[in-house]
């Protein structure tokens, strides 16, 4: 493919293209949802639906109560383990029950490139602000996001800004700003982070009302040099330098973090610098980006599809909604919650400033068991305070016309639930292990014993390395 074909749009919407858009925009998907996003176009599937603009979700509570703006004080921060636990929660939910909507992927990745620990914010209401800051700005114009995000309130605390001022500005924030936010190393000078930091000075973080406060006494008013610039640079002009000063960087370092993030974890450079272009075209508003991506042909190819490794948390819930299994208390979300902590993506709390690196990272000796362990468990069935969390193997198979017909029942539902093209020599294996002893003309759901065939099926196909991947 010449370069030139990279952005070219998708010319076959079919299944294939629908279950590898779905997959990589939701968390998780049904045969339903393939079924629904062909009965329209692609224009219309990826315009009007994943990248529609939606209200903003109710805030979280706990126990029914509303804890989001309440101040940071002695009195409430017993509640804070029991706050931040139900926002976890909450944004599950949102990532199960979002529809045909790409924003949720959006926010986790933003909260994985415009990092805050809560281990370090210790303040659940400022991870709430900040997630909901990311969730606003999901489709939205990346150089205003990122001014907000300076004067996060969560943000200052992390990474010290908000103990910075004129007679000791603090470098933190404005060596991350330009190296992991916004341009990456190799586009800045350490002279250049030194001016960042002092346009920078000047914000506090008011705990009680939750809000981040500019004092202008310990802002530095001195003319800066950033980029060979020279001005009386504040954090909202400082910003806009970035992105006048090095567009080409900037828009090029935030295209490679969504490749890797929506594509490939080695970007394409070719592709990579035209859709930086596309960027560039409109003003680093990221709908137009998005789009191109999701339609674009090369973004379809067999490189792509079924060629990245499922983070923990789009694994954990993706499988409850492909096996299609709910839940209405939070029981359920909380061993998930652990089990994810076990796999190494604990929300809100990415190991360093850098976040989760993914990919192979995600795979280890260790978290590779724990994945077949929690996929077991869905199938076995999983009781937490006396509620069974199973997969109902028998409907789940009967929703598949092929049911009845070992070979294709095989065929369909490994198309279904893999991304990756399995060999035929994989198929057969499960075949034989769903057979398990019978002959493929005699198989039926209803014979003796199905279910018990059908819960080592699913147990071995969710325990392929196959399976890991979307």
């Amino acid at each position: 493919m010449s370069t030139s074909n990279y952005l070219k749009k998708i010319s076959v919407w079919d299944a294939d293209a629908a279950r590898h858009i779905l997959s990589r925009s939701l968390f998780g998907f049904t045969k339903d949802d393939v079924a629904s996003a062909l009965t329209k176009t692609l224009d219309d599937f990826v315009d009007n639906y994943l990248l529609k603009d939606l209200a903003e979700p109710a805030a979280p509570q706990y126990n029914g109560a509303d804890w989001v703006t309440l101040p940071n004080n002695t009195t409430n921060q017993t509640n804070y383990t029991n706050w931040f636990r139900s926002m976890i929660y909450w944004w599950y939910n949102l990532m199960l029950t979002q529809g045909y909507s790409i924003r949720e992927k959006m926010v986790l990745f933003l909260h994985n490139h415009f990092v805050s620990e809560y281990g370090t914010v210790q303040i659940p209401q400022f991870m709430y602000i900040q997630n909901k800051l990311l969730r606003q700005y999901a489709f939205g114009n990346f150089i205003e996001l990122t001014k907000k995000v300076t004067i996060d309130p969560a943000m200052l605390i992390y990474l010290n800004g908000n103990v910075s001022t004129k007679t000791a500005p603090n470098e933190n924030y404005a060596r991350e700003l330009q190296e992991l936010f916004t341009i990456g190393i190799g586009n800045y000078t350490e002279d250049d982070i030194k001016q960042m930091a002092k346009a920078l000075t000047g914000w506090t973080v008011d705990g009680t009302n939750l809000v981040s406060v500019f004092n202008s006494s310990r802002a530095d008013t001195g003319s800066k040099t950033i980029y060979g610039k020279t001005g009386n640079y504040t954090y909202d002009t400082a910003v806009n330098l970035i992105f006048t000063e090095k567009i080409i960087p900037a828009s090029e370092f935030l295209c490679r973090k969504l490749y890797k993030e929506f594509a490939y974890y080695e970007p394409n450079t070719d592709y990579v610098t035209q859709l930086a272009a596309v960027m560039r075209t409109n003003n680093f508003n990221l709908k137009p980006v998005l789009s191109t991506m999701l339609k674009s042909e090369y973004f379809h190819s067999v490189d792509i599809r079924g060629a990245r490794i499922k983070p923990p948390v789009e694994f954990l819930l993706s499988a409850l909604k492909q096996l299609g299994i709910s839940y209405t208390n939070n029981d359920l979300p909380n061993y998930i919650r652990t089990t994810a902590d076990s796999l190494q993506q604990s929300l809100f709390n990415p190991p360093d400033v850098r976040g989760w690196e993914g990919q192979r990272k995600w795979i280890s000796t260790i978290t590779y068991p724990n994945r077949n362990v929690y996929t077991d468990a869905l199938v076995n069935g999983k009781t937490i305070s006396s509620i069974s969390y199973k997969m109902n193997v028998l409907a789940y198979s009967r929703s598949y016309p092929s049911s009845e017909n070992a070979v294709q029942f095989v065929e369909d539902v490994t198309k279904q639930l893999i991304q990756f093209p399995l060999s035929q020599a994989r198929k057969d294996s499960l075949l034989s292990t769903m057979l398990d002893g019978t002959v493929a003309g005699n198989w039926s759901t209803y014979s003796p014993g199905a279910d018990t065939r059908l819960q080592k099926f699913f147990k071995a196909l969710m325990r392929l390395p196959e399976f890991q991947l979307s």
